[in-house]
């Protein structure tokens, strides 16, 4: 037994089926990126990850020398995921990016079948492409602005948003929201668990309370309170209180301690 398996196993349990996962680039940690400037300008996209199906919930099997790792994926699991993917694109630039693997997988086949059927039928107002993932891995280091809502399933969104925490500067930047059909979801960074610094105050703590940000937002309503928590860590990073993934070559890194102080200092300008 893996720890991993229990956070499929809550994410399961309550519904979960739809992670969000907001990529901006703020200007101030263009240098912290390896990309050059120019790319990275303009970068502002969400990736709609489905989190409760696919191959991480197929049956395992380990014999002596095979393993096998079975992926599954329902006409309604892909469908519910393509429409939350769908109402975010509306809400933006309007073009939604399926990426799939579909030259090789069938699964990939009837998610790109679903998803022309549901943006089609309802929701025609948006600008729809297909994209394997190999071709979406290239691009998004390639011409990452062109992107604005990527939808995916669960295996390639789990990838894909690790690459493009390298468009922000780090992981530590990078928040997310795991959703169902109601107002209950999961609030964490896209990164896991680090015990190798645990205790040691050098985490940055930015992707946990852009996090809350969202939890303010989509459970609870409060978008005026997830706006100001997002500005409070824009002014700490203006103000360059700035941990030790995202800090200048040379400058000494916030702690982690610094870096939630200066936060709760601008929220408390800002009231």
């Amino acid at each position: 037994m893996r720890p991993e398996q229990g956070l499929l196993a809550i994410r399961k349990g309550l519904g979960l089926y739809a992670n969000l996962r907001p990529v901006a680039v703020n200007p101030l940690l263009m240098r912290a990126s390896p990309l050059r400037p120019e790319l990275l300008a303009g970068v502002d996209m969400v990736v709609v990850r489905e989190l409760t199906g696919g191959i991480y919930f197929g049956e395992k099997k380990r014999d002596k020398d095979s393993a096998s790792d079975l992926c599954v994926y329902t006409e309604g699991e892909v469908e519910r995921i393509v429409r939350s993917a769908a109402r975010i694109a509306q809400g933006r630039r309007k073009k939604l990016c399926s990426v799939d693997k579909a030259n090789v997988l069938e699964t990939s086949r009837l998610w790109r079948e679903v998803a022309a059927r549901v943006v089609a039928k309802e929701f025609p107002d948006l600008q729809l492409t297909n994209m394997l993932v190999d071709a979406c891995a290239m691009h998004l280091i390639r011409r990452p602005a062109d992107f604005d809502v990527i939808v995916t399933e669960n295996m390639f969104g789990d990838i894909l948003t690790d690459e493009a925490s390298m468009l922000a500067g780090s992981m530590g930047m990078l928040p997310s929201a795991s959703l169902g059909d109601g107002k209950r979801g999961l609030y964490e960074p896209i990164h896991g668990s680090a015990p190798d610094i645990a205790g040691k105050g050098v985490a940055n703590p930015y992707a946990t309370i852009l996090s809350v940000a969202m939890m303010l937002r989509h459970s609870l309503g409060l978008e005026a309170e997830a706006r100001a928590v997002e500005a409070a860590v824009n002014d700490a990073i203006v103000a360059g209180i700035l941990p030790a993934d995202v800090a200048a070559p040379g400058a000494k890194p916030a702690t982690t301690g610094e870096a939630g102080a200066a936060v709760r200092l601008a929220l408390r300008a800002a009231r």
